[in-house]
């Protein structure tokens, strides 16, 4: 993994659950389980049916919640406090990784499908609060979510990131494709690789790749 490849980075893009935290921690199975239950009380279906739209809405308008907007209409704001009251106990700071987040050049920010208070409460849980210069979530992109194209346009055009001059983490390939057609570097942060013409890098140790950009 050639540093050469970073050294025009001047903005470095995180996403959130199992990128800043590891998958093992199960904390997006919390909130998974809550959006169901969500499904079940708003639409009155039986648990099997809950599961079986909230993965058809993920797979087909990028997160339960646009499919719940738009096919629904379904008020986003109660729906983000639900899905996001979970358990942080299994969160625990990670300050290797702090410290290699801090030797980054340049502006960090961290961008997720999730809310953002709910990934200020997973980064001060992480040993990670302070360490980025903003921190975006689905409302900030008017509920417009990762994968579209129009999200990363509005969280971009918000935070005056030049893509041409930034670097995208993610653990979900999909929302990696319109970053790499916007001219980023894309790094996968995942167990499995993805044969994607869309991902220059892969890794399942976030700390170990950032140590050697930085090191």
């Amino acid at each position: 993994m050639p540093k050469q490849h970073f050294t025009h980075v001047d903005t470095w893009v995180f996403d959130l659950d199992n990128t800043l935290y590891p998958p093992r921690v199960k904390l997006f199975d919390q909130i998974e389980t809550r959006m169901t239950q969500y499904v079940m009380e708003q639409l009155q279906v039986p648990r099997d049916e809950a599961d079986r739209i909230r993965y058809n809405y993920w797979r087909t308008h990028g997160t339960t919640l646009a499919g719940l907007m738009r096919e629904h209409d379904l008020d986003p704001g109660p729906y983000l406090s639900h899905v996001h009251d979970i358990c942080f106990d299994e969160l625990e700071p990670d300050q290797d990784l702090r410290g290699r987040i801090d030797d980054l050049p340049g502006r960090k920010i961290v961008y997720t499908n999730g809310c953002a208070p709910y990934a200020q409460k997973v980064l001060e849980r992480r040993g990670l609060g302070g360490a980025f210069d903003a921190v975006y979530g689905v409302e900030n992109a008017g509920f417009l979510p990762k994968p579209e194209r129009a999200a990363f346009e509005a969280i971009f055009t918000q935070d005056g990131v030049d893509p041409s001059k930034a670097a995208m983490f993610e653990d979900d390939p999909r929302n990696l494709a319109q970053p790499y057609a916007m001219g980023m570097r894309t790094i996968l942060v995942a167990e499995a690789e993805e044969d994607a013409d869309f991902i220059h890098h892969h890794t399942d140790d976030l700390t170990k790749f950032l140590s050697v950009l930085t090191g």
